[in-house]
C-alpha cells in the first residue's frame, strides 16, 4: 500500500500570494498600484462569502480593492454601464463580475462590456481564444492554479496521459489546453462517457471536476497516478468533500489534493497573480522587472 503525497494548496497559495505581494511592493516604487474591482449584484450568500475572501486576499496583496455592490433590482443597462465605467478606469487593472447574476440579468451581455485586458477570470471569448491559439493572455484561475500546484511540486506533464473528468469552460476544457501546452496527451470524459472507470485507470494524472461527491473511486486510480480533485461538495454529514474518494485513492496515488485545502486556495491565489500581470501589462512593465525570482510570472 502506498501513501500519497498531499499536494498542499493552502501552503502553496500562501507562497504565491507572498510572491505577488513582494512584486507589488516593488511596483509601488514606480508609482503603480494594481487595482481589482469586483461587481456583486444581489445578496446571494455564497457569492457574499466568495467576494469577502477575494477582497481580503486583494488587500493582503497590496492592491486597491473595491467591491461595487448593487441591489438585485439593478437593470441590465445599469449593470452594463457600471462594467463599462470600470473598463474605462485606468486605475482598475482587473475586473471580476461575480456570478451567478440574479434572474433576469444576461451575464453574457454584461461580460461583453468588460475590457479583455482586465479579464482576470480569464473566461472572456478573447481570453479563451488566446488560450486555444497558444497566445499570451490571462488564463482561467482554477485550471491555472492546478498547473501552478503541479509545478511547485515538480510534477511534469510532458508525455503523461491526463484524464479530465468534466468538460466545463471553467475547468475541464481550459485545463485540457494548458496540459497540451505542456505536451501531455489529454482525454476529456463527461456524463456520456462509457466505462469512466476504465478511462481513469489509464491515466497518469486524473483531474476530477464534475461536482459529484466521491465519483472517482479508489480502484479507478492507477498505482502511482497523480490526482487533482477540483470538486467541492457538501457531504451527507455536512462536511466538504471532493469528487474523489480521498481515503481510497490515497492508497493508490503517488500524489493527491485534499478537499478542502487543495485547489480552492490556488484559485484565489491565481486571481491575485492575474491582477498583477494585468497591471504590469497596462504599464508596459515586464514581469521580470519586479519579480526576477519568479519566471512563472512571464
Amino acid at each position: 500500500m502506498t501513501v500519497a503525497e498531499i499536494l498542499d494548496g493552502k501552503a502553496t497559495a500562501k507562497a504565491v500570494r507572498a510572491e505577488v505581494r513582494a512584486a507589488v511592493d516593488r511596483l509601488s516604487e514606480r508609482g503603480v498600484q494594481p487595482g481589482l474591482s469586483v461587481v456583486l449584484v444581489g445578496e446571494d450568500p455564497a457569492s457574499q462569502v466568495y467576494v469577502r475572501n477575494k477582497d481580503r486576499a486583494a488587500v493582503d496583496a497590496g492592491f486597491v480593492a473595491r467591491t461595487v455592490r448593487l441591489p438585485a433590482e439593478t437593470s441590465q443597462a445599469e449593470l452594463e454601464a457600471e462594467v463599462e465605467k470600470l473598463s474605462a478606469d485606468e486605475s482598475v487593472h482587473g475586473i471580476l463580475v461575480q456570478l451567478p447574476l440574479p434572474a433576469g440579468l444576461d451575464a453574457e451581455r454584461v461580460l461583453a462590456r468588460l475590457d479583455p485586458a482586465k479579464d482576470v477570470d480569464g473566461l472572456l471569448p478573447a481570453s479563451v481564444a488566446a488560450l486555444v491559439l497558444g497566445r499570451p493572455g490571462l488564463r482561467p484561475c482554477t485550471p491555472a492554479g492546478c498547473i501552478e500546484l503541479l509545478d511547485r511540486y515538480g510534477i511534469g506533464l510532458e508525455g503523461k496521459h491526463v484524464v479530465i473528468v468534466g468538460r466545463s469552460m471553467l475547468v475541464g476544457k481550459p485545463f485540457a489546453f494548458l496540459a497540451l501546452e505542456r505536451n501531455a496527451t489529454v482525454s476529456i470524459c463527461h456524463s456520456r462517457t462509457k466505462d469512466l472507470g476504465q478511462h481513469c485507470r489509464s491515466a497518469d494524472v486524473i483531474v476530477a471536476a464534475v461536482g459529484r461527491e466521491r465519483l472517482i473511486q479508489g480502484d479507478w486510480v492507477r498505482p502511482g497516478a497523480v490526482v487533482l480533485d477540483v470538486g467541492i461538495n457538501r457531504g451527507s454529514d455536512g462536511k466538504l468533500v471532493g469528487d474523489v474518494d480521498f481515503a481510497a485513492a490515497s492508497e493508490k496515488a503517488s500524489a493527491i489534493t485534499p478537499v478542502p485545502g487543495g485547489i480552492g486556495p490556488m484559485t484565489i491565489a491565481m486571481l491575485m497573480k492575474n491582477t498583477l500581470l494585468a497591471a504590469l501589462a497596462a504599464n508596459g512593465i515586464a514581469p521580470s522587472e519586479v519579480y526576477p525570482s519568479a519566471s512563472s510570472l512571464d
